[in-house]
């Protein structure tokens, strides 16, 4: 099972193989609520100050999860435009205004320049939404993602897109769709090394550019929660990204993690955070397997 074993979330992706950039869209159900936990040292995001606790506006139409560094969150009006058209998004008394959060990943060729997901690969992205299983590895924003580069750049391994559903004990579900470009090698739940690396990392090599590696994660799941419970979630979520990520949430790491609740059922809290640990870990261990397979 992948992300949208939630009932009413939609994934899409937007690649480019030739230029390697893509840009991926989780489309949600409403109502939700949404947060978010950013503990990298280098995010690049839009409207994320939306989603902390106490904010006004809890629900999000859609989030966009990107590459192209910065400049991929222009990706974000082209989703905006879309859900307008589809007469979605949070209602004002002029006209109903879509809300997309947005965290980037850095895709960037090194040579400048390039192909990078602007307004109409979001709005490609999204009209490729679908209920189907995800589609992992090298696509939509993972399309150019790796991992391994604090060795070295030239020891990195490739990385991409990954998703996982777990079931609680007390009948929700819990699922993770992961973006993988972090700094660090990537190791499975249980210990195995996925990218050759040693269990305790050691001197790295000289530093990468800040800025350049993350790790971006949604979470959804079917369980009722206010905004403030969905932080066990997101909290749980990094531990997944620091017990398969070493090292993890460096400076110079962007990692983000979404967190949305779409249920209208109460479930226990704890268990729905314990299964979003297991459903990110299976994905950050899926997002390598699919890439490198």
């Amino acid at each position: 099972m992948t992300l949208t074993a939630i009932a009413g979330v939609k994934v899409g992706h937007w690649t480019d193989p030739e230029m390697r950039t893509g840009c991926t869209v989780v489309v949600l159900p409403e109502p939700n609520v949404t947060g978010v936990d950013v503990r990298g040292g280098a995010p690049g995001t839009r409207e994320t100050d939306l989603l902390g606790v106490g904010m006004r506006v809890e629900q999000v139409q859609a989030i966009l999860l990107t590459g192209g560094s910065a400049f991929g969150l222009a990706a974000a009006d082209g989703v905006v435009r879309e859900l307008l058209e589809d007469g979605r998004g949070h209602p004002t008394p002029a006209t109903p205004v879509p809300i997309v959060p947005a965290a980037v990943v850095f895709d960037l060729p090194l040579e400048g320049g390039g192909v990078r997901p602007g307004p109409e690969q979001g709005a490609l992205a999204y009209r490729a939404a679908s209920a189907d299983e995800v589609t992992m590895g090298r696509v939509g924003a993972g399309a150019s993602t790796s991992c391994a580069k604090w060795r070295g750049f030239d020891l990195r391994v490739m990385a991409g897109i990954g998703s996982a559903a777990v079931p609680t004990p007390d009948g929700h579900l819990v699922a993770a769709l992961v973006v993988m470009n972090p700094v660090g090698d990537v190791f499975s739940l249980d210990g195995r090394s996925l990218t050759g690396g040693d269990p305790i990392p050691g001197p790295p090599a000289p530093p990468p550019w800040a800025g350049t590696n993350t790790t971006l994660i949604s979470v959804v799941t079917d369980v009722a929660m206010s905004r403030a419970e969905l932080t066990r979630l997101g909290i749980r979520a990094h531990d997944a990204i620091g017990a398969c990520v070493r090292p993890a949430h460096t400076r110079f790491d962007g990692d983000v993690v979404f967190m949305t609740a779409v249920g209208t059922e109460p479930g226990d809290v704890d268990l729905a955070a314990e299964a979003a640990f297991v459903a990110c870990g299976l994905a950050i261990e899926k997002a390598v397997s699919a890439s490198t397979s």
